[in-house]
């Protein structure tokens, strides 16, 4: 691990960060106007319609892709053997899996992000680290990046190859980088004839790196003079290349057949044409790449929702246990019926956002980081209350259940493989914290200046004066407007809960200008307040998203009854939460358990921890066999690319 004293400031890392985001709202944002507490349902209602072409290719397509998965694809081998076959990833290459969203001049198939993340909850539904090959590949490998800030040039050499089969990968990640970039070490600097760049470092948890074939990677470039800025720009990196090696193979709890690895970087030439976009914008060209593909995880947990129903269903519904069936005792009917209606939200949810992708008109970070956030820990959830009504069954393993002959369905590796969606791309906390910076950011816009520590005395001043003029109608405002009867009374049984949200956000917006008044510039640091702010505004968003899914299955004809009691049920439960968040916004224990952890961390509460064998002997172990393979021989281990 590097020296900490190596390692960026709090304020150098908030300003790469800050530096990195989208500084501007030049679209329209469904859950920016909830959290702003402007309930603007006209954005999204009538519900997002796909092109009818389109959507007839895409289902042809689908047709071949779930014959393949449910004939070539076995979930639970890939796990045993933590490997994806070869051969099904050239399957899935040449039913043109691996280009769905390419357009069609590069040989891609050119479906929308609608039809894409439907491709993702097929094959996901057989196999977790399958999927994960695609998702690696197409939402923030190559294509993605490459389609929005490529040359032409660059278009017409890489496009075809990974429409075809070419698989990409994206990285980021090292030792002291996560989602703090600030201390990037991987550096890449100009050739003295300036045709290449020469990149080295090492990269840590790089998806699908093992057998990808090109990659694009993050890297530190020369600071230009005049500037005391670090830039981070993305380069094109093919794996053929001299110089770049896999080092280490990384194994995990779940996704068993995901390939993911330790890459390094040593004096690779890079061809100069191999910038992607411009120098010092790769982490923007980054983060503005994840707005996108943050929503194919949500499809990965619908997909795990209604495989855990449809074991659920089977199982509940056959099992007896004190002359009833299972799922009719009520401990099990209440996990069921939640399990249910989480799952209809959740592809309410991946269903609006993608057609919102697919509109083009739409600012979608803040309605992508909520997907992400709200469906990674609910359908970890979903899983986990599969696992329970399956007692027993659900822990033990798909070869154990095999093999005593007892039907063999796969929740343990649900479970293990749901796991990690709750750190890819952004952990729950991290995204609480993108959410709220983007939520406030109107706020900031008017009264940065006031908290912000560089600022001068004069600019504090006149933010103040300004802050001052806006909030002076802007607060009044958010107590006004009508959310009663009989507004939204087109929407019958849902109407009560589309009013509900329409005062719940004027209060949550509110609530936000009271956390910032009350905590000012600490506001930051108290990443509880503004994480209950943040789950509140996620709930508002998926009540909205379900109401009017359900609205269009009943204007379609499509079991409006079915769907519109799943929305209600939803509706109700989020409710109850909303008013606990509410309530518990600034009266709660946060102080007092911050100060356990305090303590905690300065060893007060050793004490607790005796009683065991010391993790500590971990540490010796490891450090002793360090230390027994240094003296050995080394041995010769060939990594999957090598100059």
């Amino acid at each position: 691990m590097a020296d900490d004293k190596k390692l960026a400031t709090e304020l150098e890392a908030r300003e790469v960060a800050e530096y990195a985001r989208e500084q501007d709202w030049e679209r329209r944002s469904f859950a920016r106007s909830i959290f702003e507490g402007r309930f603007e349902l006209d954005l999204i209602h009538p519900h997002p319609v796909p092109d009818p072409e389109e959507q007839e290719r895409a289902a042809e397509f689908h047709a071949k892709l779930e014959a393949f998965s449910r004939d070539h694809i076995d979930g639970d081998q890939i796990d045993r053997d933590r490997h994806v076959p070869q051969e099904v990833l050239d399957g899935l290459a040449e039913l043109g899996a691996f280009g769905i969203k390419i357009p069609r001049k590069y040989g891609g198939l050119e479906l929308s992000q609608l039809s894409y993340n439907r491709s993702l909850e097929i094959v996901a539904s057989r196999c977790g680290s399958t999927g994960a090959f695609l998702s690696a590949h197409q939402s923030i490998g190559v294509p993605g990046p490459l389609l929005k800030f490529g040359t032409d040039e660059q278009k017409e050499r890489y496009l075809p190859r990974l429409a075809g089969g070419a698989l990409s990968a994206f990285s980021l990640t090292e030792p002291n980088v996560g989602s703090d970039p600030a201390n990037m070490s991987t550096t890449a600097t100009l050739s003295e004839d300036g045709s290449h760049w020469i990149l080295n470092g090492e990269k840590l948890w790089t998806t699908n790196g093992p057998r990808a074939d090109i990659i694009v990677v993050m890297a530190r470039t020369p600071t230009p003079e005049g500037s005391r800025r670090k830039p981070i720009t993305a380069l094109i990196v093919e794996t053929e290349w001299e110089g770049v090696e896999t080092v280490r193979e990384c194994t995990f709890m779940g996704l068993n057949g995901l390939s993911n690895g330790v890459l390094r970087f040593t004096n690779v030439k890079v061809p100069r044409e191999n910038l992607l976009w411009a120098e010092g914008k790769g982490l923007k060209l980054a983060l503005i790449t994840l707005n996108t593909g943050r929503l194919a995880l949500p499809a990965f947990c619908a997909a795990a929702g209604k495989g855990a129903l449809e074991m659920c269903r089977d199982w509940a519904g056959s099992r007896v246990q004190w002359g009833r069936q299972v799922g009719k005792h009520d401990a099990i009917a209440q996990m069921l019926g939640r399990m249910t209606a989480e799952t209809f939200a959740m592809e309410a949810v991946v269903e609006l956002t993608s057609g919102m992708a697919d509109a083009k008109t739409f600012d979608i970070r803040l309605e992508a980081a909520i997907a992400k956030l709200w469906a990674s820990e609910t359908g970890l959830r979903i899983v986990d209350d599969a696992l329970q009504v399956r007692g027993g069954r659900g822990y033990e393993t798909h070869a154990s259940l095999l093999a005593r002959g007892d039907t063999p369905y796969p929740v343990e590796r649900y479970l293990r493989d749901m796991r990690i969606n709750t750190i890819f791309e952004g952990s729950s906390e991290i995204m609480r914290l993108f959410i709220a910076r983007e939520a406030v950011d109107t706020h900031l816009s008017v009264a940065g200046d006031i908290i912000d520590p560089k600022a001068s005395a004069g600019k504090k001043l006149a933010a103040l004066l300004r802050a001052g003029v806006h909030y002076a109608w802007w607060y009044p405002s958010r107590f006004l407007g009508w959310g009663f009867w009989p507004r939204y009374a087109s929407f019958g049984t849902l109407a009560g809960h589309l009013r509900f949200v329409e005062r719940a956000s004027r209060r949550l917006a509110r609530s936000t200008f009271h956390a910032m008044v009350r905590f000012g510039p600490g506001l930051e640091k108290h990443q509880a307040v503004l994480g209950r702010i943040v789950d509140i505004g996620a709930d508002l968003f998926v009540m909205t998203a379900s109401i009017v899914r359900a609205r269009m299955l009943t204007d379609r004809g499509s079991d409006e009854t079915g769907a519109t009691a799943l929305s209600d049920l939803y509706c109700r439960h989020a409710r109850r939460r909303i008013a606990a968040r509410f309530d518990a916004l600034f009266i709660n224990d946060d102080d007092a358990t911050y100060s356990i952890a305090r303590r905690f961390l300065a060893g007060e509460f050793e004490w607790l921890e005796r009683g065991i064998v010391s993790l500590e002997t971990y540490r010796q172990q490891v450090e002793a066999a360090l230390a027994a393979e240094a003296e050995a021989e080394p041995s010769v281990r060939e990594p999957v690319h090598t100059g």
